[in-house]
C-alpha cells in the first residue's frame, strides 16, 4: 500500500512542476494603449494631453479653445472667421432693418409676407449705402 502511494505522490509532484513551467511561459502581456484619440471627445483628450493626436491627425498645436469653450481646429476656426467676413455686412444691414421696422421674432427675409418683403427692401437699401 505504501508503494502505490509513493508513486502517486511522485506523479503529483511532477504535475505541479510541469504546471509551474507552463504558467511561467504564459505571462500575460500588457494591453497596448492607443496614442490616437477617437470619438466625440477626441479633441479635448488631445488638448488636455491625455492622447497624442486625433484620428484626423490633429496634435495639441493644431487645436484651440473658441469663445464658447469648445476645442476646435485653429485652421478651421480661421477659415470660418474669414467666411463670416464676407457676409457680415449683409448681416448688419438686416439687423439694422429689423430694428428700424420694429420686427420682433422670426421673419423670413424676402419671404411670402409683406413684412418679409419690406425687410428685404430695407436691408438691401442699407447694404447698398
Amino acid at each position: 500500500m505504501a508503494l502505490p502511494m509513493k508513486s502517486a505522490m511522485k506523479a503529483m509532484k511532477a504535475m505541479k512542476a510541469m504546471k509551474a513551467t507552463t504558467m511561467k511561459a504564459r505571462v500575460m502581456k500588457k494591453k497596448a494603449v492607443s496614442k490616437i484619440a477617437r470619438g466625440k471627445r477626441a479633441k479635448i483628450a488631445v488638448f488636455k494631453g491625455k492622447k497624442e493626436k486625433t484620428s484626423s491627425g490633429h496634435t495639441r498645436n493644431d487645436l484651440m479653445i473658441n469663445k464658447r469653450g469648445k476645442v476646435v481646429s485653429k485652421k478651421a476656426s480661421a477659415a470660418a472667421k474669414n467666411r463670416f467676413k464676407n457676409i457680415s455686412g449683409w448681416n448688419n444691414a438686416v439687423m439694422q432693418a429689423r430694428k428700424e421696422l420694429g420686427i420682433k421674432g422670426f421673419c423670413a427675409v424676402n419671404g411670402k409676407t409683406a413684412q418679409g418683403k419690406a425687410l428685404y427692401v430695407k436691408a438691401k437699401a442699407l447694404y447698398a449705402a
